[in-house]
């Protein structure tokens, strides 16, 4: 006699067995979007890269909304696109800084490759496969959107082209870095190889760009560039000239550290995820 079941009934011979439950398979890519106060550009960003990653990517794929702090609503649209979107989920945190977020979900991810971008789309979605293919083919460690190599196309005003170049000349001559473009808000890595490096990383605000591939460098990791279309947002919340300072203080400290950091990096390359 089974359990549950009174001596009077019998089961049925038809019936289907149940099913065990199992986990969800770990997605391929999961791409972070760090906000903060961008109740009003949030939904129509993160819905146009859904049907994106939708349409050109065939792995398994996370979007992940992680809001640092939002005073305005949010953090409420973003709940909202999780319960509407399979792939989409909500991350609060409750204190401000994209490197702390970044950092965060980072850590917390399960898949293949993380990426991140910024929620105004300055960069040209069409760049994105190019960003992640050598990342889930595993012949290379990190990959970032560039403005400044040839091939690119950018729109945006003088002072912020003339900051932009300044700043990454700044850091050729004085952290001896090779790659081109530090602050373009695109970049993705293999989770294995970047995990360590997120540990060592200082910064939680902007900075935390330039540092984590001050450090993949230092760390002798595969650093990929994609020339992209990128176009300024003139509603951007970036502060530029207090957002330059704050780079500055942190090169100092790099340069500070530099004889006595070690740099610790990650597992080799995984087995390749094709693409569309």
């Amino acid at each position: 006699m089974l359990v549950g079941m009174s001596s009077t009934q019998t089961a049925d011979p038809l019936a289907a067995p149940p099913v065990p439950l199992t986990p969800a398979a770990p997605p391929a890519v999961e791409v972070v979007v760090p906000v903060h106060n961008e109740e009003r550009v949030l939904a129509a960003s993160v819905r146009e890269l859904h049907a994106f990653m939708r349409l050109r990517l065939a792995a398994p794929f996370h979007i992940t909304i992680a809001d640092n702090a939002s005073t305005d609503d949010t953090l409420a649209v973003a709940q909202t696109l999780a319960r509407e979107l399979p792939e989409v989920h909500a991350h609060h945190l409750p204190e401000k800084g994209r490197g702390r977020a970044l950092r965060t979900t980072w850590l917390a991810s399960e898949a293949d490759v993380v990426a991140y971008m910024d929620v105004d789309l300055s960069t040209d979605l069409q760049a994105l496969p190019d960003l992640l293919a050598p990342l889930l083919a595993g012949t290379a460690d990190v990959a970032i959107g560039t403005r400044l190599a040839p091939g690119a196309e950018v729109t945006r005003g003088v002072r912020r082209e003339v900051v932009s170049r300044a700043y990454n000349i700044l850091l050729r001559l004085l952290l001896d870095v090779s790659f081109s473009d530090a602050q373009c808000g695109f970049k993705a890595a293999r989770r294995t190889a970047v995990a360590p490096l997120l540990e060592q990383v200082q910064d939680d605000g902007w900075f935390f760009d330039t540092e984590l591939l001050y450090l993949a460098q230092r760390g002798k990791l595969s650093i990929h560039e994609v020339p992209v279309r990128w176009v300024e947002d003139t509603d951007s919340r970036v502060a530029i000239l207090h957002t330059a300072l704050e780079d500055v203080r942190g090169i100092r400290r790099l340069r500070r550290n530099d004889a006595d950091r070690v740099v610790q990096t990650g597992a080799p390359a995984r087995t390749a995820v094709p693409l569309t």
